[in-house]
């Protein structure tokens, strides 16, 4: 990257020497150990930032001053109006700021300009949807008998640490603070160590919107100095992770010595499926687009399309040659459809799962390789990549590859469809194209997925609860069912007539 693109890239930040310290206690402060990590485009695979490293000294800082801030701090005392507010205030801020925001995120993720604006307008509007939510009551008044009364109010938890993952860093940093903050909690969030840099400025916009210190902490660092310390401290009560699978497993493993609450969002290998009577050119756009979008980097990509008999040679050789024409590219260039893969770890990661397809007999319809032209050589480019006739018990049909790997699998009827799709430890989300209505009905009673698109895919709704069913995770995210996360439940029974029981007498 030229020094004029990083110039550009980092022309708002109010103070440079903020990207390299941690956020805590409201002031931005040096890693105690001066350790650092390294930040690459993986568009060009060039460094872009030098940033703070956290270890358990700073973690442990941080948990110190979020635990005072909510136990004898001003936050407690604050009115769901004045929350609301400074939610609201968050919200503008990334607005104001949309153009730098989707920038940064563009050259650290790796995302398109299209997919990163639209992760920061949804990142806005998620701040607007909580505050909305921080003044709504949600007092219930319960029938009882005299002479007592009864309501049950909702709390908020705590101390709530706040890890997320590298695929979407600034819309999933949004979707934890937001809700955890309207409940009246404090945070420390820890991003990927691969892309901080939005989260960092964020922390510079919550700063200058003013929560009270120790409210908002960010701690930067890998899973075993930073993460690791928040998910055993007795100090932290409670912990969202969104993540892989086999991560979550651990979190489970290492927060039961307090019991603190935990909810997960895991990973998927999400079933798509195409009947024969399906809208064919929509069910083929949604077909490319859920399993594409975003470098097939998303949790509830459509990666295993379970397609009709009927249809399924056509529909293949139409995707096939859909699938050719997206333009892969540096996210920077407009006409770019599809970017990199975040790194090159992950990319090296998606290589090997292709390679073991082939090894596994899997017929390859298109794709497979690294892109190393075009001006892509030095970036983690890897060509779309569709699979078809994949046995549905092999590795890649099987596992979360998280990369634009598509496997591709016929079936007969509506039972056998229903079979293959709930075949998987998982049950993130499941997609259906018919237009058969009572068929779609049944297909979603059937589906055992914690979300199912209907003639759509990928349309997620603030408004609406987003999670899954067996290893895809633990609660929800979003709507009322993410605030509802963030808070502890309390009856409070009050006796209208004040005289002793006469138990014992």
């Amino acid at each position: 990257m030229s020094s004029k693109e990083q110039t550009s890239m980092f022309k708002k930040w109010k103070d440079p020497s903020n990207r390299s310290k941690l956020y805590i206690n409201g002031e931005w402060i040096e890693a105690k150990g001066k350790n650092t990590l390294s930040v690459h485009n993986p568009a060009t695979g060039e460094k872009i930032a030098e940033i703070a490293s956290a270890g358990k000294e700073d973690v442990e800082y941080a948990i110190r001053s979020a635990r005072e801030a909510f136990d004898n701090g001003v936050w407690r005392t604050t009115s769901a109006h004045e929350r609301s507010r400074l939610l609201i205030e968050v919200a503008k801020k990334i607005e104001q700021n949309l153009e730098e925001l989707a920038e940064l995120e563009m050259i650290n993720n790796g995302k398109t300009v299209r997919e990163a604006q639209g992760d920061i307008e949804d990142a806005a509007k998620t701040f607007r949807f909580y505050a909305g939510l921080a003044i709504k009551s949600s007092e219930e008044i319960l029938e009882v008998d005299n002479p007592f009364t009864s309501k049950v109010v909702r709390e908020p938890i705590g101390v709530c640490g706040q890890i997320i993952p590298w695929n979407y860093p600034l819309l999933m940093a949004s979707w934890k603070l937001a809700p955890a903050l309207a409940a009246g909690n404090v945070c420390i969030l820890k991003p990927s160590e691969v892309t901080p840099l939005t989260a960092i400025r964020l922390f510079e916009l919550l700063d200058d919107v003013g929560f009270p210190p120790g409210v908002v902490n960010l701690i930067i660092g890998n899973g075993v100095n930073a993460g690791q310390p928040l998910t055993e401290s007795y100090d932290v009560d409670k912990i969202a992770f969104t993540g892989g699978t086999a991560t979550g497993k651990k979190i489970v493993e290492t927060s039961v010595g307090n019991l603190k609450k935990v909810s997960l969002e895991l990973g998927g290998k999400s079933p798509n499926i195409i009947f024969a009577d399906c809208d064919y050119e929509t069910a083929l756009d949604y077909a490319t687009f859920a399993i594409f979008n975003n470098a097939g980097q998303v949790c509830s990509a459509g990666s295993r399309l379970l397609v009709e008999k009927d249809i399924y040679d056509q529909f293949v050789q139409d995707l096939i040659e859909a699938t050719k024409k997206i333009k892969v590219g540096n996210g920077k260039d407009p006409s770019s459809q599809m970017g990199p893969l975040v790194s090159e770890q992950h990319m090296n990661k998606v290589l090997n799962y292709i390679s073991i397809g082939k090894e596994e007999g899997a017929t390859i319809g298109c794709g497979g390789n690294r892109i190393l032209k075009d001006g892509n050589h030095n970036g983690y480019f890897v060509e779309p990549t569709i699979f078809v006739d994949v046995d549905p018990n092999s590795t890649i049909a099987r596992e979360e590859i998280f990369g634009p790997v598509l496997c591709v699998i016929p079936f007969e009827t509506e039972r056998e469809a229903l079979r293959l799709a709930n075949d998987t430890p998982y049950g993130l989300a499941a997609g259906i194209f018919t237009s058969n209505s009572e068929k779609a009905d049944r297909m979603v009673k059937g589906l055992r997925a914690g979300v199912v698109w209907v003639n759509t895919y990928e349309q997620n709704l603030i408004e609406g609860p987003w999670g899954g069913y067996k290893e895809s995770g633990i609660g929800r995210e979003l709507g009322t069912y993410g605030f509802n996360e963030y808070t502890e439940v309390k009856q409070v029974i009050h006796s209208l007539h004040v005289e002793p029981s006469g138990w014992f007498s």
